[in-house]
């Protein structure tokens, strides 16, 4: 007992700690993308083989266009060598891949999800630093460089730090028109884009567990942004039908078993964080950013800030350099501001609900 989610998936992945307070971790799942080519190219010149093919799946990501999926439409050629390279690299090593013309490509924060390559109780893995999104299927998810997917490919095992935990209890409905990524960016500005600096988060509450998977992918995923190891929720209900019948999910037999396991995994009622911080959920507003950091971000009805009233002078100076780069003016109001581009199409959003809700 006493145990938070978190820690109960480190311990269960743990296989040894050393003296400098590092552990070797066991990796349960590793996707990797078209940005790992200096992990196998090092692979190869040891003379190593990847340890555990059948745990890693890989998709073309980073540099695919957005108006094509045809490689020859490429007109960076080296993005398009590196795509190329993956290819060859996952056909040399046994690995699944989702090309460039397969159906099931996509962003990696996608496509884990969706193919049930995700799944509650999981170590998972990838050499991007928003892999916290998986938490939201109550996997431990977090990036790595490319000398620990090296290391990874090699041995199937990762050395980490514990974390700090802290939780994040959200209550309440929220008001009309303000969306999941409305709530990370509050919490974000509210605690700092380094407030959680050195820890993992459990999101909690009625709000949280009322969210869709989607939402709370676009939760879990911008945990980064508010310098966290990671972001988590814990598996319930609506995790365990998203997950029923996908791809690379359990079944049969498999499948009930892993439920068993799945419904241990929420925190304990006695559970304890190293913080806690609690949020109204009916108090949240729409909110955009002004700036280059989701720090800089307010609700809808508010004004761009100005410098000369922060007292932090480090903080001043940003706040000057990004508003000049910006090209924005202290006081204008946020609706004043004219939209002439939108994208849709990242690992924050741009998931099958957001299309929706832009068609």
């Amino acid at each position: 007992m006493r145990k938070t989610l978190y820690e109960k998936i480190w311990n269960a992945h743990a296989i040894f700690e050393g003296s400098d307070g590092q552990t070797l971790l066991h990796v349960g799942r590793h996707i990797i993308h078209d940005g790992s080519s200096h992990a196998f190219e090092f692979l190869q010149n040891r003379g190593l083989r990847v340890r555990r093919p059948d745990q890693v799946f890989a998709t073309p990501d980073h540099g695919v266009p957005s108006h094509s999926h045809n490689l020859r439409a490429m007109r960076d050629l080296e993005q398009r060598g590196v795509v190329e390279l993956l290819e060859q690299n996952t056909r040399k090593f046994g690995i699944a891949h989702f090309a460039i013309d397969d159906p099931r490509q996509g962003i990696v924060h996608v496509v884990g999800p969706e193919l049930g390559i995700t799944l509650p109780g999981i170590l998972l893995v990838c050499g991007d630093s928003h892999t916290s999104t998986h938490g939201a299927l109550g996997a431990l998810g977090f990036g790595l460089g490319s000398s620990d997917v090296l290391h990874v490919l090699a041995t199937q095992t990762t050395w980490q730090q514990r974390s700090k935990t802290m939780r994040i209890t959200v209550e309440g409905k929220l008001p009309p028109a303000v969306t999941a990524k409305d709530l990370i960016m509050s919490i974000i500005c509210q605690i700092g884009s380094n407030g959680d600096s050195g820890h993992v988060i459990e999101y909690a509450g009625s709000t949280i567990r009322s969210m869709s998977i989607e939402e709370r992918l676009t939760v879990c995923n911008m945990s980064i942004d508010a310098g966290a190891r990671a972001g988590m929720i814990a598996p319930d209900d609506t995790t365990y039908q998203y997950l029923h019948g996908r791809p690379f999910a359990p079944s049969g037999v498999e499948w009930r078993e892993a439920l068993e396991y799945w419904q241990s995994l929420p925190s304990d009622a006695d559970a304890m964080f190293d913080r806690e911080v609690s949020i109204d959920a009916s108090t949240l507003a729409p909110m955009v950013s002004w700036g280059t950091s989701p720090e800089d971000s307010l609700p809808i009805g508010a004004r761009i800030p100005d410098p000369a009233n922060e007292s932090d002078p480090r903080r001043r100076s940003a706040m000057l350099r990004t508003l000049d780069y910006m090209g924005l003016v202290p006081g204008t109001s946020l609706t004043d501001i004219a939209v002439d581009q939108v994208f849709i199409g990242s690992c924050t959003n741009a998931r099958i609900e957001d299309l929706r809700a832009a068609a």
